[in-house]
């Protein structure tokens, strides 16, 4: 296999030609969460997709790439329970391909079980992996079989309340641009009563914080209006989570940095998402944006009631 070294901050140097190597990234995740949309979306955005390669060449189609010399800068490989024996060799593949000092990347889409059995039943089609049994049944074994990759992924998505434009939306901010920076970062407001965000990598619960929907004055705002954002911000503790959080963060980040993670979803719950968290959101994503993450906001609830 083609390899390359590896620089101190642990990213592959170019080979000798001056030509850097190409980039992997693993698409996988829940059967019918948009797996061929993000396929779609990287083929757009210029990358070589591959669908439902056996994890087991993987390492050949990067060789391969390789010795285009710049030809194939950007493979997308899709990996899914359709390849059933051939799955088990992903970690020993991606292992392959870090032993060669080549970058890769996992992005995994999830959903709802709730909304996966919909969107099977719209399109009257089984889950691949039910056999005689329910499409439950098919989801439940899907996702006890994928539980390790996602915990692996660098970036999860998840698609419960995203339409096909959204999650190209999400995608296209990642992936679109060249020269990308070191780590970025969504910070997404939410309504606990709506349920947890599933792709949260750290969740800050603000509901020990007054709520401004019982003021009357405030209960038709949200916590992108200046009174509302001032009334939070002057409630004892507000301001200390602010701080005391950003001590945390800039932990946590370093250390992505240096584990060489370049994605991280940070949920901000109070009770409905429409005045608490979308406040404090906005106040975490600044201090992210000042520290040196590119950070998107996301109010996932607000409006919703």
């Amino acid at each position: 296999m083609v390899s390359a070294a590896k620089t101190s901050a642990g990213e592959p140097e170019p080979d000798q030609s001056g030509v850097e190597p190409p980039e992997l990234v693993v698409i996988s995740g829940m059967s019918g969460a948009g797996r061929s949309t993000a396929a779609k979306v990287l083929e757009d955005l210029g990358w070589f997709v591959v669908d439902n390669l056996p994890p087991s060449l993987i390492p050949t189609m990067v060789d391969l790439a390789a010795r285009t010399r710049g030809s194939v800068p950007r493979i997308a490989v899709v990996v899914d329970v359709r390849g059933r024996s051939f799955f088990e060799h992903l970690h020993e593949s991606l292992a392959q391909i870090d032993s060669g000092g080549l970058r890769h990347r996992i992005v995994f889409l999830d959903s709802a079980d709730d909304v996966l059995v919909r969107r099977f039943e719209n399109v009257r089609r089984p889950h691949p992996l039910q056999g005689d049994g329910r499409i439950t049944d098919g989801i439940a074994h899907e996702r006890e079989l994928l539980r390790e990759l996602r915990g692996e992924a660098d970036l999860v998505l998840d698609t419960s309340s995203r339409n096909v434009h959204e999650l190209r939306a999400a995608l296209e901010s990642v992936f679109a641009e060249s020269g990308q920076p070191e780590l970025r970062a969504t910070v997404m407001s939410f309504g606990f009563k709506y349920g947890l965000p599933v792709d949260a990598d750290l969740v800050v619960d603000c509901r020990f914080l007054p709520n401004p929907h019982w003021i009357p004055e405030l209960r038709p705002k949200t916590g992108l209006d200046p009174e509302v954002g001032e009334y939070v911000l002057a409630q004892p503790g507000a301001k200390d989570l602010l701080e005391s959080y950003g001590d945390v963060l800039r932990t946590i980040t370093a250390g992505y940095r240096r584990e060489g993670k370049r994605y991280l979803t940070l949920a901000v719950g109070c009770t409905g998402g429409k005045h608490r968290s979308v406040a404090m959101a906005e106040q975490i994503a600044a201090r992210l944006n000042d520290d040196g993450v590119d950070t998107t906001v996301v109010h996932r609830d607000m409006g919703r009631e």
